[in-house]
């Protein structure tokens, strides 16, 4: 009898140079936003925009990066998704390229928000695609180790950009990072289809048996599952593993009328998603809440600056809040292994607890006292960025994650291009630091406050069809009793 083979991820092997290419990839894209103000400051300064710019510019960055990120899905129909991010770096690296000899915010704006960030959008999903497909037992622990190597990335890259731009000025600076970013297309390079280094292992008997059973599926099914996976497609691939509820699609109740545009938008962009009150609190919160911490972290050296500290003492301070994120983000891959918290407590934790070192960052205004605040705020930084991904994947089926995160980062972006420019005004207007900060403080709080409350209101609801069960059982046990007690006596 011949030996039957499958073939299985590597878990290994080239997947290690695709995950060392992933973690590539988000040190050099991640590494200039918090170091946007060193980086930019002074150049923006001299042109008299200063927070507003910064504030504008760094909201269309992200909005370039989900209009792009939402429809990867489609451009990797067409092409393969290899291809896909080598389109991303390249885009990335032209933007890269152009900073050197930028003169203006809108030159800025092109260069930096709209290549670079269409660029960014396009390899997140290319790795993480990748990545998925390398790792499928080993996925939880090579995500936490590239997700540390990130954080050491992150953590060297403010001090390696004042170091160079001591050295060599802003547009020597641009050029030596434009360099640096280039190692997007060997990241990207490294992306190999996952199909070039699978395995083959032998099935055993019982997989032998589980193989000829979806052969004999009937062919109605078969159509119908394929209608729904092709619906239901998406740009962007889950991290980890994970489980959520069932949720039944309503897209195979359709099919047999033609689907108008409108509906086809509908399917594409899962749409229905809007309907569920649950899955908007989320989407909003967390919009609000990324929003607010990427815009206080692009602020914060200008504000620094403002209140007297030199740029070593600034480069110093942004380092130790990343060497914070880094111990963060090993606290997490090693309490995971051995705590079942919920991925969104952990993100409501996170926000809470920034929320309350925010307050504490105004009254600080020594060297070490802003260290240290800082580093608490690194630490906390880490809970708002790793679990989210976790925290749709608890509440979304797993047919239906990668059309919901899809659609959260199209909201998102749109989110953070609206409300992005109004606190830079507030801070042109105002001339304050301060009031721009407990404005971001407030939009941290739009997170924290509708999620409590929805913890609480879910939680007083079940409670009480608790008790309404209870009741209905110590009604309904004793009639019964009572009907049989009656036959037994007749």
């Amino acid at each position: 009898m011949a030996v039957r083979y499958k073939k299985v991820a590597p878990e290994g092997g080239w997947g290690l140079l695709v995950g060392i290419g992933m973690a590539t990839m988000f040190t050099v894209s991640l590494g200039s936003l918090p170091s946007f103000g060193l980086m930019f400051g002074d150049f923006l300064t001299n042109l008299g925009e200063e927070t507003s710019a910064i504030a504008l510019i760094t909201s269309c960055f992200f909005s370039a990066l989900s209009f792009t990120g939402l429809f990867t899905n489609t451009l990797m129909k067409k092409t393969s998704c290899r291809t896909v991010g080598l389109i991303g770096a390249v885009s990335y690296v032209i933007g890269s390229f152009m900073t050197i000899f930028v003169r203006s915010t809108n030159e800025l704006l092109v260069s930096f928000s709209i290549f670079q960030g269409a660029g960014f959008g396009l390899m997140i999903p290319v790795s993480y695609t990748t990545f998925n497909a390398y790792f499928v037992q080993k996925r939880v622990v090579m995500m936490s180790v590239s997700q540390t190597l990130i954080g050491l990335g992150t953590m060297i890259y403010p001090i390696f950009i004042q170091k160079t731009m001591d050295a060599y000025g802003f547009r020597g600076c641009m050029a030596v990072l434009a360099a640096v970013n280039s190692n997007t297309l060997v990241a990207m390079l490294v992306m190999h289809p996952v199909e070039w280094h699978m395995k083959k292992v032998p099935l055993v008997d019982e997989e032998v048996q589980m193989h000829a059973l979806p052969s004999e599926e009937k062919p109605v099914s078969k159509i119908i599952k394929g209608l729904d996976r092709s619906r239901r497609a998406s740009s962007i691939p889950g991290l980890g593993n994970w489980s959520g509820p069932v949720v039944v699609s309503d897209s195979t109740e359709r099919d047999k009328k033609p689907a108008t545009k409108w509906q086809v938008l509908v399917d594409f962009l899962d749409l229905t998603l809007l309907r569920d009150p649950i899955y908007v609190n989320i989407v909003l919160g967390i919009s609000f809440a990324l929003y607010s911490d990427l815009a206080f972290f692009t602020l914060q050296p200008m504000y620094l600056f403002m209140i007297g500290f030199g740029k070593p003492d600034v480069s110093l301070i942004i380092a130790i809040g990343a060497a914070a994120d880094l111990l963060s983000r090993v606290f997490l891959a090693i309490s995971s292994t051995c705590l079942n918290i919920k991925a969104r407590y952990v993100y409501l934790a996170g926000a809470l607890f920034t929320i309350l070192a925010r307050f504490a960052f105004l009254f600080v205004y020594d060297f070490y006292g802003m260290a240290i605040i800082t580093a608490i705020m690194g630490f906390l930084r880490t809970w708002i960025h790793v679990p989210l991904p976790l925290v749709f994947s608890e509440y979304l089926a797993t047919e239906r994650f990668p059309s919901g995160y899809g659609l959260f980062m199209f909201l998102q972006g749109n989110i953070t291009f609206a409300v992005g420019p109004i606190v830079g005004y507030i801070r042109d207007v105002t001339g304050s630091y301060s009031i721009s900060f407990h404005c971001l403080t407030l939009f941290m709080a739009l997170c924290v406050i509708p999620w409590l409350f929805e913890i609480v209101y879910l939680r007083l609801k079940a409670k009480a069809l608790r008790r309404a069960d209870s009741l209905q059982q110590g009604v309904t046990i004793p009639i019964k009793l009572e009907t049989i007690d009656a036959g037994s006596e007749k």
